[in-house]
């Protein structure tokens, strides 16, 4: 369509800056980029119309990019986004509502606002065609400067501002994605420290199962040769030798339990089975609650990290029913089911309440979750006040080996340490 001279807009001449054209744009841009300063582009077929439109957003520190024709406005939204479209409707060749259509129909450019410029004698079906092209809205001209400008002003910051929005959505996918690799990057490096810590609680425990109990038993040996050989009336002397021998025989079962803490023999040697049961009577022995286990009838074939990943889970879910539940009796089972292997502790405390098992200061149950992370495993807790915690933990069992996996609901006591 033809606009009039610019004197129809309320403008003699072109005051301040003029808008930047295409024709200024940098080549080369990335279509991704989002542009500090928003585009819009004008279509039409008549120069001195689109000069007029140039004219009248001077000053409205936006770029303007011109199109002569369907054809051309179709390149340009393939190459940028607009902040909006103003669209001739009537021009040669592809006319102004078939280019609506086109944009509509690219995924860039789909949602990009077009606002028709025509003329008053356009009549309804004309304007009816506009809207199902996708034009937002349909402008007759004589033009008013004011609503035109006003138009466009909704329109660009309705862009700038989503512009920001989608900034900022980038800005915090990338923090999380930053965020998950340094948790997996903590998680790893947790893993194996643990595997570290464990082989070294081994070499421990063996250097003194080879080197101090060989002393010890050496000694006992030695002090029994000369207590034997003692005279007769020197009972002064072997009441001493009596007290000696005392002193190894408690620092023999010492160490003993120093080596069960750190490596139980009976792990490596009998199984995770046997090492629930023989833990189980120790905390009972040394804590006075009763403590009920139940473990199954077949043998388990558990690899070595979850065994021991599930026995130092038994241990810390033990020590929090000393330290937190105010227990008088705790169930312990162990049982294969569905290629998982579970271990359930459940005590008649007082309950741990959800707030106390989310918290971020209960390291011990926080040690368990860890624990389970590196075979995909999961820990659920529930407590019910004044009549207990349950914690049930469950390993996936591992390729090529039967149910070797541990389902854990962690939650003896109140509070884990």
């Amino acid at each position: 369509m033809r606009f009039p001279p610019m004197e129809v807009y309320g403008m003699s001449r072109i005051h301040g800056r003029a808008p930047l054209t295409d024709n200024d744009a940098p080549q080369g841009r990335a279509m991704n980029s989002i542009q500090t300063q928003a585009s819009i582009l004008a279509v039409d077929d008549d120069t001195r119309s689109l000069m007029a439109l140039q004219g009248l957003l001077a000053d409205m520190s936006l770029r303007v990019v011109t199109a002569k024709s369907g054809d051309e406005a179709l390149r340009c939204v393939l190459k940028q986004d607009f902040a909006v479209i103003l669209m001739d409707a009537r021009m040669p060749g592809v006319d102004g509502f078939e280019a609506a259509r086109l944009i509509r129909d690219r995924e860039r450019s789909r949602h990009t606002p077009i606002i028709f410029l025509t003329s008053a004698y356009e009549d309804a079906p004309s304007v009816t065609r506009g809207y199902e092209a996708g034009a937002v809205d349909y402008i007759v001209k004589p033009l008013r400067p004011e609503v035109l400008k006003s138009k466009i002003s909704v329109f660009v910051n309705l862009y700038r501002n989503n512009a920001i929005l989608m900034q900022e959505v980038r800005d915090r996918m990338t923090a999380e994605e930053h965020l998950k690799t340094s948790q997996q990057s903590l998680r790893a490096l947790a893993s194996h420290l643990q595997s570290v810590r464990e082989e070294e609680w081994t070499r421990i425990a063996r250097e003194i199962h080879d080197h101090l109990a060989q002393a010890l038993t050496g000694l006992k040996m030695d002090l029994a040769w000369i207590t034997s050989r003692l005279p007769k009336g020197s009972s002064a002397l072997r009441a001493k030798a009596q007290s000696m021998s005392g002193l190894i025989d408690s620092t023999m079962e010492s160490m003993h339990e120093i080596m069960s803490q750190l490596r139980p023999e009976v792990l490596d040697r009998l199984g995770l089975a046997a090492a629930i049961g023989w833990q189980a009577g120790e905390f009972q022995r040394r804590s006075g609650i009763r403590c009920n286990v139940s473990l199954p009838q077949e043998e388990l074939t558990v690899d070595r990290d979850r065994s021991t990943a599930v026995f130092r889970i038994l241990q810390e879910l033990l020590t929090n029913v000393v330290r937190h539940a105010g227990a008088t009796r705790v169930d312990v089972a162990l049982r294969s089911e569905s290629d998982e292997l579970l271990l359930t502790v459940a005590d008649n405390g007082r309950g741990i309440d959800e707030e106390a098992a989310n918290s971020p200061k209960s390291f011990g149950l926080m040690g368990v979750r860890e624990r389970v992370l590196p075979f995909g495993g999961r820990v659920e807790i529930g407590g019910v006040r004044a009549k207990g915690t349950t914690v049930t933990v469950a390993l996936p069992a591992a390729a090529a080996t039967q149910a070797a996996a541990a389902a854990t609901q962690v939650e003896p006591g109140a509070k884990e340490s």
